[in-house]
């Protein structure tokens, strides 16, 4: 288990986190749902240690990232993206059959589609040894479609690798299809938790608790 503690984070005037706790549990997804401006990104960034703050982070984890854009490296392949964080070919083969994009990857990010960028994306972060995979709306970007092949892409690969991860969202779907836990954030505080029945699942006709729940508490 991962806990914060004590967490305060001031932008100048504007306080973000005072004395905030917060625990991740290990093995399993954790959503941070608000609205902009709730501090969803900043505790991922706390996670990671990219910016200063006040309290402790115990352990502090090793984290893979998984931006709202791919951030891929536009002057390496696909393939050469992937080797940035493993110099093993043979897992880099193996994880570009897993996410189905064994025949781009001598192909340049300007080639990809913004689902297969995404997926490169995934890949990197899971093949990277990091206990904690931190997503910052991953799929905003992506059409419905795309969105649903994607995550069930991550929840995929998160199964098999029993990793931990932090996502966080402002899309009440996204948080019911992939969540263990949710935790909905107002104004740098923890307001509301709800823990969906059964194990994640990217479909929107088996979300495993009431929509209407959680809409209420962002209002």
């Amino acid at each position: 288990m991962i806990l914060l503690k004590g967490i305060t984070k001031r932008y100048g005037a504007l306080t973000v986190y005072e004395n905030f706790d917060f625990s991740i549990e290990d093995g399993t997804v954790t959503c941070i749902l608000g609205e902009s401006g709730s501090g969803k990104t900043t505790l991922l960034n706390i996670l990671a240690g990219l910016t200063p703050f006040e309290g402790s982070v115990s352990p502090q984890p090793r984290c893979s990232y998984v931006f709202q854009q791919p951030r891929l490296v536009p002057s390496l392949t696909v393939a050469g993206n992937l080797r940035l964080v493993c110099k093993d070919a043979g897992r880099v083969s193996r994880m570009l059959e897993e996410v189905g994009l064994e025949d781009r990857a001598g192909e340049y990010p300007c080639n990809l589609s913004g689902g297969q960028a995404q997926r490169v994306s995934l890949a990197r972060a899971f093949l990277h040894p990091a206990g904690l995979i931190l997503l910052d709306e991953p799929f905003s970007s992506l059409d419905l479609a795309t969105k649903l092949k994607v995550a069930d892409l991550f929840l995929r690969l998160r199964e098999r690798e029993g990793r931990t991860a932090v996502f966080v969202t402002h899309d009440v779907d996204e948080a019911l299809m992939l969540s263990h836990r949710i935790v909905v954030l107002k104004g740098g505080k923890a307001v509301a938790e709800l823990r969906p029945q059964g194990e994640p699942c990217a479909d929107l006709f088996a979300c495993r608790a009431p929509r209407e729940e959680l809409l209420r508490l962002l209002m």
